[in-house]
């Protein structure tokens, strides 16, 4: 029952870097070079075959000087070599230097096979044009190479099939291939009990010992493990299926013991007594953990406690107590260039990021405070820290702190479970991660205690190096670990747990800055994720300010590449309904999405080749170009994303009337332009606050209509009537979108300029916004948040912005060009903003003093 498949006695070859392909196993491979390019166009694509080629795992390439004359040729090692010819113009950079005449040379391997093409996409690359074919590839059986030979740009080989020699056949019989396949599928599926009893994922090979034929099912399951690349090079040069069947089995009772196998409870305290030993525990946790396997050993498997105590300690061999990723040299231009290559605008973030990292390569055991980035979502805080630590070469673990309410949720349960940075540290290997403690400002305390104590052990470096979880119940060493943390605001943070961390303001986007990340970043990775190319879709910049004008009101960026992925799904339906497929030869079927779900056997795409920088969309057939692309327009926009949300009249619809004023707060989702409405009823003089306030926001307007009231003895709202405009009356004071908590110290001149305008029946400026605190007095106070606060009303269209006079400082950190379409208009007393809050200068004084 081995292979038995007709190949040709010629075959052109693809290799695929240090990957092997099995028989029997479906492979997808990204071609993108001008050689493997060429081979899919010529080989799968234009020929009336059955589109086999054969496919050839090499190892990693080098740079040597090639001697004259020399060809590739088979030899009879298990590797060929391979020099590259005067044409091939496929070497990367990092083999370009030194001398001239120094050549790739690659190391084929001498055993290959057969694949045949069941799916072909093309796609072509977003800022070069590059042709990239996609395909997927099924393994049918082995060859030998005899000979390798040039075709053009790409290699064909004279192979020889490989099959069961005639003696291996005559020593064995079908009853023999029976039995091993039996007791191969009796490993199997022990290792598949063992996976599903330790919760992990099978991969779909649960279903692989009945569905697939016995020659192929051994290759399967190599393939489908993790086993290494010289295991399956091995696994590949194995012809005889009593070889194959040893192997695997092999392989699957080495997994067995990895997993923790079922091959009896002393096998099983065994295989962990060695994965302590493995571990590199100090030597006090290292007796710690040993008086626990005394105790286990002693124990029965059925006794009370056996496995919570097994658990605990296989645990404690998964920690990662010494092991460690090595921190790489800083190049600090590297690290700039790519920080504002990945990164658009937030010039002093970048900045202050970059300085952090300067400090660290002078010194690295230097204490340093936590950096806590600080901002509105979708303005890019957890990619600065992923950006961090991949600029120190160091795993990335993120830990959410929005859901936790429980300090045992960071010191652990006891005899339960670990707390979340133990259990990370575990799942990421490393002793020195960089761990992004993620809405650390919505950490909440409760009757279970206050998770921001808690923290502060893990941030202190005086504290952190003994670490105790109550799971644990040893020390661990955290100070190796670099934390960065995230927040919406400051003011939820406890100030103990402030007061470690360096704090870094994220401020959102300017409508330019959104337009430049949404062509460089958000267009680009929205079309991948779909499947498409700028040959099929193509977003223009003046299509992308209109979703940001109409659609989008944001700080960050994340409704913005909502309504640009809304677009792309929208091309999406048309290029499916039209006919964008490849041609290929009737053999090249396309395979179903069942069969390709979970079956591929690599899970990331692969270079077969060195990609060169650009290919030349000259050289592409035209029988490989799409139709005309779909380009999105101010008419496609309604049709996808619906009438404007958003339009130039909402300011001078909202305060057509007495009574309403423009605010400028910050929120958890950074600046917001904010309306407030007061109106007078009658009653009692009570004051009614409605909207979803906090204290900070209802005292405000206590203060404002005190004031008010204070005030009317000098300001002159109704001349020649006598009247008391308060008495006999209830002022109700609403701030709309009431679902959105609103409370801040920032909302008084606001209150003021709204009672002010109800009692004159004068409206307030459409064009005007304001923000600041005042004392009782009408002293202007200074607030926090402008650059958000001045940002938002540059997204509302917003023209004049009245600031506390003291608060003029802070606007040096915001973009000039948002400053050249504002007029700021400074205050120092509260009569100040009344003057320029009204057209014409509003209300007239009395007196020449307050």
């Amino acid at each position: 029952m081995a292979e038995s498949v007709k190949l040709p006695d010629r075959l052109a070859i693809l290799y695929c870097g240090n990957t092997v392909l099995l028989p029997g196993v479906l492979f997808r491979i990204r071609c993108a070079s001008p050689s493997s390019v060429s081979l899919v166009e010529q080989e799968l694509c234009q020929r009336e075959e059955k589109g086999l080629i054969g496919i050839l795992p090499v190892c990693d390439a080098v740079a040597e000087v090639p001697s004259a004359g020399t060809m590739p040729s088979s030899g009879t090692g298990t590797n060929l070599g391979e020099r590259s010819s005067e044409n091939q113009k496929e070497t990367s950079d990092s083999h370009k230097h030194g001398s001239e005449n120094q050549q790739e040379v690659i190391h084929w391997h001498n055993t290959g096979v057969a694949a045949q093409a069941l799916q072909v996409s093309i796609e072509v690359e977003k800022t070069s044009g590059r042709v990239i074919y996609l395909v997927v590839f099924k393994g049918l059986c082995r060859f030998s190479v005899r000979e390798l030979s040039k075709r053009g740009p790409y290699y064909t080989a004279w192979i020889t099939p490989l099959d069961m020699t005639k003696a291996g056949k005559d020593e064995v019989t079908a009853a023999d291939i029976i039995e091993f396949s039996r007791k191969f599928k009796v490993t199997a599926m022990e290792l598949i009990s063992v996976l599903e009893e330790r919760q992990k994922t099978g991969g779909g090979i649960e279903v692989l010992p009945g569905t697939v034929p016995m020659c192929t099912l051994a290759d399967i399951f190599v393939a489908r493990s993790e086993s290494s690349f010289e295991e399956q090079v091995s696994m590949l040069d194995s012809v005889d299926l009593k070889v194959r069947f040893s192997k695997a089995t092999e392989l699957m009772r080495a997994l067995m013991e990895e997993f923790g196998g079922n091959d009896g409870d002393d096998y099983d305290v065994a295989a962990l007594e060695r994965r302590m030993q493995d571990a590199g525990m100090p030597a006090d946790i290292w007796k710690h953990a040993r008086r626990g396997l005394r105790g286990l050993k002693k124990m029965q498997p059925l006794q009370s406690g056996y496995d919570s105590l097994r658990v605990y300690l296989g645990f404690l061999a998964d920690l990662p107590w010494q092991k460690a990723s090595e921190e790489w040299e800083l190049d600090l231009k590297a690290v700039k260039e790519r920080l504002d290559n990945e990164h658009y605008g937030l010039v002093k973030v970048k900045q202050q990021i970059f300085e952090y990292l300067a400090a660290r390569k002078l010194k690295l055991d230097a204490r340093r405070p936590v950096l806590c980035f600080v901002g509105p979502p979708g303005v890019g805080k957890t990619s600065f820290a992923s950006f961090i630590a991949a600029s120190l070469g160091r795993k990335f673990i993120s830990i959410s702190l929005g859901v936790v309410k429980d300090e045992a949720d960071i010191r652990g349960h006891r005899g339960t479970s670990p707390g979340l940075l133990i259990d990370g540290l575990k799942r990421v290997g490393v002793c020195n991660p960089v761990i992004l403690l993620d809405e650390i400002d919505k950490a909440r305390s409760d009757v279970r205690g206050d998770p921001a104590y808690a923290l502060l052990e893990v941030l202190d470096p005086e504290w952190n190096k003994t670490f105790n979880d109550c799971y644990l119940n040893v020390p661990f060493d955290l100070s190796k670990v670099i934390f960065v943390a995230t927040a919406n605001t400051v003011q939820s943070i406890r100030p103990p747990l402030l007061d470690r961390m360096e704090v870094i303001e994220v401020p959102g986007y300017t409508p330019a800055e959104k337009v430049r990340i949404a062509m460089r970043h958000l267009i680009p990775r929205v079309l991948e994720q779909h499947g498409l190319s700028f040959d099929f879709l193509q977003i223009p910049e003046a299509t992308v300010k209109l979703v940001i004008q109409r659609y989008t009101r944001e700080a960050g960026v994340c409704d913005l590449e909502r309504n640009l992925a809304a677009l792309a799904r929208a091309a999406a339906v048309r290029v499916a309904e039209q006919d964008h497929a490849v041609p290929l030869s009737k053999y090249v079927r396309q395979l179903v999405s069942p069969l390709l779900d979970g079956r591929l056997a690599g899970e990331g795409e692969m270079e077969t080749e060195v990609i060169p920088s650009k290919v030349d969309n000259h050289d592409i057939s035209n029988a490989f170009r799409v139709s005309s692309p779909f380009i999105v327009d101010e008419a496609m926009l309604e049709k996808v994303l619906g009438p404007p949300r958003y339009g130039d009249r909402e300011a001078a619809d909202r305060v057509a009337n007495a009574g309403v004023s423009i605010g400028l707060v910050r929120t958890l989702f950074g600046g917001e332009v904010q309306f407030v409405q007061a109106d007078a009823l009658v009653g009692k003089g009570d004051l009614h606050v409605t909207g979803q306030l906090g204290d900070v926001i209802k005292e405000s307007a206590q203060i404002a209509l005190s004031w008010v009231k204070l005030s009317l003895v000098w300001i002159c709202l109704f001349p020649n009537i006598e009247i008391n405009l308060i008495q006999g009356r209830d002022i109700h004071i609403h701030f709309p979108a009431g679902a959105v908590p609103k409370d801040a110290p920032s909302a008084a001149v606001t209150l003021v300029t709204a009672l002010v305008s109800l009692f004159s029946q004068r409206r307030v400026r459409a064009d005007t916004a304001m923000t600041g605190e005042m004392t009782l007095m009408g002293l202007l106070l200074p607030v926090g948040g402008i650059i958000d606060k001045v940002l938002a009303a540059c997204r509302y269209g917003i023209k004049r912005v009245i600031l506390p006079d003291r608060n003029l400082k802070d606007l040096v950190q915001v973009p000039s060009d948002v400053l050249s379409n504002l007029e700021i208009l400074p205050a120092k007393r509260m009569e100040d903003v009344l003057e320029q809050a009204f057209e014409g200068g509003f209300p007239l004084r009395q007196h020449s003093e307050f």
